[in-house]
């Protein structure tokens, strides 16, 4: 990468990702010339999907994609963006609730590392409501979330909750 280009770091545990996840991805890419997918090894959450199985799917459905990294981190997501030497976090937001979180992090980020700047931006309106969460949610009790997640992921929570061999 050159020195011209910009690079931002797009954190989360991605589990799994969701069509909400790549609506801010694809925008993020209309202001950044490369994101990195940096998905947290975060202990205090209990992912349904193991690292491997998120960094496949994320894999298949960016395959097309060659500005984006995928990657994996463990500890603080300010070291993590200084190793991949930017300065640029970009986060997207949905309702207040993740504003006022999301706010948190960013300031606290700022006290480790004065030189990470957060970016958010606003989930188009037709993601305002799902989550990874109430995906899985729906998932686990049979519910259709196709148009909710790429078509792989689709398949592979359906597997997971024994819907599809």
């Amino acid at each position: 990468m050159s020195k011209s280009e910009k690079l931002v770091v797009y954190p989360g545990t991605f589990d799994p990702i969701t069509n909400g996840h790549l609506s801010i991805l694809t925008r993020a890419l209309k202001v950044f010339d490369k994101l990195i997918i940096a998905i947290s090894n975060n202990p205090q959450k209990a992912p349904l999907f193991t690292m491997e199985e998120r960094i496949f799917m994320i894999r298949e459905v960016l395959k097309d994609q060659p500005n984006v990294e995928i990657d994996s981190f463990d500890g603080l997501l300010v070291d993590y963006v200084v190793k991949k030497k930017t300065n640029v976090v970009i986060r997207g937001l949905r309702a207040m609730s993740d504003f006022e979180y999301e706010f948190q992090m960013a300031l606290m980020n700022r006290k480790l590392n004065r030189e990470v700047q957060s970016i958010f931006l606003m989930t188009d309106y037709k993601w305002f409501y799902t989550s990874s969460t109430i995906i899985k949610e729906a998932a686990s009790l049979g519910g259709d979330i196709s148009g909710l997640v790429p078509a792989i992921v689709a398949k592979m929570l359906r597997k997971k909750f024994g819907y599809e061999e």
